[in-house]
């Protein structure tokens, strides 16, 4: 048996929470470790920030502007969670390789791309895909531990 559900969140800074409990809400009826179940949910957070503050031009936020929202998708099966946030702003610029797989190197003094690390370090595997001026995808994904006569667990 396995769990997935998408949202369609408006780009306020309310839709965080939102998403948070909703995925602490569905790992916690499936079985999920409740470490896990933070490491993952404090990832999502900092993805939804990203999508909230830089996922649009600053004209978005009128009704059927696309870049006034930003999408959500968890998917829980007996072995992992993968979580992709996206959104439709103007990306943004990696440096040379804009489609690596990889670490990033943000300096300790840097305003902005700590939240990035922080879901590095969080996650088992991260990949960030950004298309200057088209948006931002950045998915994530963690091994999952499973309490005692879980419903999802693996046996």
């Amino acid at each position: 048996m396995s769990i997935w559900w998408s949202l369609r969140l408006r780009r306020d800074a309310a839709s965080v929470p939102l998403a948070r409990r909703l995925l602490l809400g569905t790992m916690e009826t499936a079985g999920v470790d409740p470490d896990i179940s933070y490491d993952l949910s404090v990832a999502l957070t900092e993805a939804c920030a990203n999508a909230v503050e830089h996922g649009g031009g600053p004209a978005a936020g009128t009704a059927g502007d696309p870049a006034a929202e930003y999408r959500v998708t968890a998917y829980l099966d007996g072995e992992k969670c993968r979580i992709e946030v996206s959104d439709s702003g103007p990306g943004f610029d990696r440096g040379p390789a804009p489609h690596r797989d990889g670490p990033l190197d943000v300096p300790a003094t840097a305003e902005s791309g700590r939240g990035l690390c922080l879901i590095e370090q969080l996650a088992d595997h991260v990949h960030v895909r950004s298309r200057p001026g088209l948006g931002a995808v950045v998915s994530f994904d963690k091994i999952l531990k499973w309490r005692e006569g879980a419903l999802l667990g693996v046996s």
